[in-house]
């Protein structure tokens, strides 16, 4: 403060009156500054559907596998999971988006994104369905902007999942690189996304699955419940929580159709010859990531990439 006045403002004073009138001003933020304590904002929610927040998750992308995820900031459910070619695309957003939707049978009240092109889709169709409310969120305001590290529910939860999933494929990935089995090329990501996207689903699917039926600790800064996420979504009364979602019918979903590139790998064409290779000689659908790592070998060879 004291160069901010004279750096700023031209003004010459003493360290000692300026320490006098900050402990005057503000006594409290004075003593947490002493005792270098960190004033933590406390998470609140009024029940499920309440805040929905949506992120991709770019770790494995160097390899071409993007994921993306969303999360119930009441219950911390993990809504969607999934491993895609791209997380870039605002079709293939707005498709996950629709399908949670459809599982669901309901909208959030709010939803949650950073500033990404990619999100834009979601968002115009999310502010179109609750276009027809009348709440103070409805609308445009039923969007909220914001950085992605100041997207907490989701980003905490991206914590948890390198720590117990993704950092196994990522050693994988690196693995491979190191081995000088894959060189970040267009064709070696093709292959990779063809070969490891099936089984990084199943393993997503049981991430989500075993997350959604664990049982969350009580934590004293949070005014969130505790428990299982499946059960404090489906049964919030029991938490002292209300859903605060809207019901959305089949026919308001029909109108959105998305355009998106389905193709696993990413390229219809390699997608063919791959499968063309694939057959051949006779892969079998690999089980494990051990027979992966065969398969993506024996095919790289075979197509002499």
């Amino acid at each position: 403060m004291w160069q901010t006045l004279r750096q700023k403002y031209c003004l010459t004073v003493r360290r000692d009156d300026v320490m006098a009138l900050m402990a005057e001003l503000d006594p409290s933020g004075v003593q947490l500054r002493a005792r270098r304590r960190f004033i933590r904002r406390v998470y609140s929610s009024c029940g499920p559907n309440y805040v929905w927040h949506a992120d991709g998750y770019d770790k494995l992308k160097p390899y071409g596998l993007a994921i993306s995820g969303c999360i119930d900031g009441y219950s911390r459910k993990v809504l969607w999971l999934v491993c895609q070619a791209s997380n870039n695309d605002p079709g293939v957003i707005a498709q996950n988006y629709v399908q949670c939707v459809s599982e669901f049978e309901k909208i959030p009240m709010r939803l949650r994104t950073d500033c990404g092109t990619e999100n834009g889709t979601m968002v115009a169709m999310h502010c179109t369905l609750r276009s027809s409310h009348t709440d103070d969120f409805a609308g445009a305001a039923s969007h909220m902007y914001g950085s992605s590290t100041a997207n907490q529910r989701i980003e905490s939860w991206w914590s948890y999942f390198r720590k117990q999933r993704s950092q196994f494929w990522m050693d994988l990935m690196n693995d491979l690189k190191e081995r000088h089995l894959f060189n970040g090329s267009h064709d070696h990501t093709c292959l990779v996304r063809f070969v490891f996207m099936d089984m990084l689903q199943r393993d997503l699917d049981e991430c989500k699955d075993r997350w959604n039926k664990h049982t969350i600790r009580p934590v004293k800064q949070s005014c969130c419940p505790s428990g299982k996420p499946d059960v404090m979504y489906h049964l919030p009364h029991r938490f002292g929580g209300t859903d605060c979602g809207f019901p959305v019918s089949q026919e308001q979903l029909g109108q959105f159709v998305t355009e998106t590139n389905n193709i696993q790998c990413g390229d219809e064409h390699l997608q063919a010859h791959f499968e063309n290779l694939q057959r051949q000689c006779g892969l079998a659908h690999p089980q494990s990531w051990e027979s992966c790592v065969e398969n993506y070998i024996k095919l790289k060879n075979m197509a002499d990439l």
